[in-house]
């Protein structure tokens, strides 16, 4: 019989086991090498954006107009003009440190009892939150002196420090953390020191190399700063699930007596098999956020299209190479009451699961019910859903001092820290038609070599409030157009809100096509992989209920904060604008990891001779251990990103650790199999006018045939 794609390749590289490693590691070192060199390009403010304001930042971009980084420094005392002398003392400080300019006068507030003091940081803009620590020191050392009155500070070099520091501990953090726990939950799982350490040390070697290929491509397609955490989370996590699935059979296969070479031939044809399927379709659902219109999602689509690609390929190229060299090596380092390796001739079990699997396959109809009644209760909150883009004085917690010092801005100077920006592009900005249009507003800044003027409009609100909103819309829909209608210039708004604004309506476009895209896909695939429509829609919406489920919880925590303090977080009334996209895209990737690991084993069962429910008993007791261990290290990793600082980076690990626990508890150990028992035999039909597709094996004979002569490089007999 001949072998299915992963079989040839599982037999070369256990056949050419020093080629596929020392192949593996000149990959890894040479990409992250070269890649580490040329450093991450992240995109600019227009390539950030979408819609008019996007227009406004590529007008200024193209025009090489930089703003230089602007900051708020708000003095509030307990009487009014209780600030002065603080003011002067901390203006003094400023100017003293070399790195600002502009310092404004202090403007007081209405009350009296605070005032506003508008500064710039010299240079780059992008390079001011490296040196803009001279300036906070100014601002500390001036609070010490004068410690009646409070100092809050918020700007563009304040908060991209803040933030900058911030992520570099997050990931540092995450790295901490997720590993070891990955590496704890497999020292369970197979109770041996090698065989916990090959998956995650693949896994981080494909993360390596993804990194150094994914700097490198930024310089063609630029990244946002968050893509490099976001690559990290999908690799390990997918890296080690991949190797699990693969190691988990071949150790099975051992246990049941066969031999080494024949034990790695099956898990190739077998596991290899289901990762090469599961990652293609992971990949192609990744492709789908191409379709969204924003470069953030293109990022976060190569991102996760080259970890995943790299990860897939280490399992099912060195990872039997090593396999075949260790031998019953892997074995070594074994724990004290955690190696329970079966005797040879023993077949795995899974007696836990065949315990909850027996009353889902005696009762389908009432347990596929109420597991459908539990996911759709878990959604329902998702009907309520809010999405913006939230701003770093919600990222980063209500308590936080750059959230504090944004509140009590706003509070007493409205529209203070994100007015509106006009921007005025036109043949001649000196005409007299401009010049009057121009004449309409009070904060103007004309460039006369470049034609284009820029605008200041405060909003009334908060910035991203009900009343902000409002203001932006009648800026937009009828001051601009009521000044500058006549006069034939190119006009746009942009700003903090507009640019969320934009972003948003975006999104709602883009995920319509995003989502066909991956739900046509996905069928495809399914319906390549097993013949059968059946399976392929099954696919699709158990997908989806998983999906919207997380959708629900995510909402009652972060939007509501139903429970949000357990995991130190809070709601913030919303949800971050690109993330129910992106789950929707992660999650129906990653659900097929499982999918077409169990469904596999089920069609596996199936060919050979047994009926549509003992195949299922068979499929799901069969892989009980590896979609547990799968599960609880994809849970591990999410969940530690559910633990960071940023309000984003909590909502994703949240949302995809509820989904994969839900997929792997609920939904593939009692959802699938009692709908595959209440379908039968309907299963595995092949229409038809489908029975043209190939034949693809699902069975261990694809990997137990006779491999061909090569190099004698057997993998050793134990």
């Amino acid at each position: 019989m001949r072998k299915n794609l992963a079989a040839r390749i599982g037999v070369w590289s256990a056949h050419h086991r020093k080629t596929a490693i020392i192949g593996w590691l000149l990959f890894v070192v040479l990409t992250a090498g070269v890649g580490g060199a040329s450093g991450m390009v992240e995109m600019s403010a227009s390539e950030q954006g979408a819609g008019e304001s996007a227009k406004a930042e590529k007008i200024l971009d193209d025009a090489g107009i930089e703003h230089p980084a602007g900051e708020l420094l708000m003095i509030s005392g307990r009487t009014a003009g209780g600030w002065e002398s603080a003011a002067r003392d901390v203006t003094e400080g400023l100017r003293g440190t070399g790195e600002t300019q502009k310092i404004d006068k202090p403007l007081a507030s209405a009350d009296g009892r605070s005032a506003l003091i508008r500064f710039e940081i010299k240079g780059d803009p992008t390079t001011a939150p490296d040196r803009v620590q001279p300036v906070l020191d100014a601002v500390r050392d001036a609070g010490k002196t004068h410690q009646d009155v409070r100092f809050y500070q918020f700007g563009d070099a304040s908060s991209g420090k803040w933030l900058g520091d911030l992520l570099a501990d997050d990931l540092k953090k995450a790295e901490l953390t997720a590993v070891p726990l990955a590496l704890g939950i497999l020292l369970v799982a197979f109770g041996a020191v090698v065989a916990a350490l090959l998956p995650v040390g693949l896994a981080l070697t494909a993360c390596m190399a993804a990194f150094g290929l994914l700097s490198l491509a930024s310089h063609q397609l630029h990244l946002f700063q968050t893509t490099y955490s976001v690559m990290f989370l999908m690799g390990l996590a997918v890296g080690v699930d991949y190797c699990l699935f693969y190691l988990r059979r071949e150790r099975d296969e051992r246990a049941a007596g066969r031999d080494a070479e024949t034990a790695l031939r099956i898990a190739a044809a077998t596991s290899g098999r289901a990762v090469l399927v599961s990652g293609v379709t992971v990949m192609v659902a990744m492709a789908g956020m191409f379709l969204s219109g924003l470069m953030l999602f293109k990022g976060f689509a190569l991102a996760t299209i080259l970890v995943v690609f790299i990860a897939m390929l280490g399992s099912v190229t060195v990872l039997p190479a090593l396999l075949a060299w260790l031998g019953d090596r892997i074995d070594a380092g074994r724990v004290p009451f955690l190696n329970r390796r079966k005797k040879k001739g023993a077949r795995e079990t899974g007696a836990v699961a065949g315990a909850l699997l027996a009353p889902v396959l005696a009762r389908p109809k009432l347990f596929a019910v109420a597991a459908v009644a539990v996911l759709l209760a878990l959604a329902a909150p998702a009907l309520g859903m809010k999405t913006e883009e939230l701003g770093l004085e919600k990222q980063f917690g209500s308590d936080s001092s750059l959230s504090v010092a944004y509140r009590n801005i706003t509070t007493a100077f409205p529209g203070g820290p994100a007015p509106a920006r006009v921007v005025v592009k036109a043949d001649d900005i000196g005409s007299a038609g401009v010049r009057e249009a121009l004449a309409e507003f009070d904060t103007v800044t004309v460039h006369p070599a470049r034609n284009i003027a820029e605008i200041e409009v405060p909003l009334a609100g908060n910035g991203s409030d009900a009343r902000s909103k409002a203001a932006l819309a009648e800026l937009r829909e009828e001051r601009v157009p009521a000044v500058f209608g006549d006069t034939g210039a190119e006009v746009h708004v942009t700003g903090a809100l507009a640019g969320s604004v934009d972003f948003n309506d975006q999104l709602k476009r883009g995920i319509v096509p995003v989502f066909v895209f991956i739900t046509v896909v996905t069928f495809l695939l399914m319906l390549f992989c097993f013949r059968s429509y059946v399976i392929a829609v099954t696919a699709i919406v158990l997908n989806l209920l998983s999906v919207v489920a997380a959708y629900g919880v995510m909402v009652a925590v972060f939007q509501h904060g139903w429970g949000a303090e357990l995991i130190g977080s809070e709601g913030v009334g919303a949800i971050e604008s690109w993330m129910p996209l992106f789950v929707l895209v992660v999650l129906f990737g990653l659900s097929m990891d499982y999918h077409v690991f169990v469904v596999s084993r089920i069609r596996e069962a199936h060919d050979r001779g047994l009926d549509t429910r003992s195949a299922i008993r068979e499929g799901i007791r069969g892989t009980a251990g590896a979609v547990t261990g799968a599960a609880a290290i994809m849970v591990a990793v999410f969940a530690v990103f559910g633990t960071l600082s940023m309000q984003d980076m909590q909502q994703m690990g949240v949302g995809l650790a509820v989904a994969v626990l839900l997929d792997a508890t609920l939904v593939r150990m009692v959802l699938l199999p009692s709908v595959m028992a209440l379908l039968g035999e309907r299963n595995w039909r092949t229409p038809k006018g489908l029975r043209w597709l190939p034949e693809s094996g699902h069975g261990e004979q694809d990997g137990a045939a006779d491999a061909p002569e090569g190099p004698r490089h057997a993998a050793p007999v134990s």
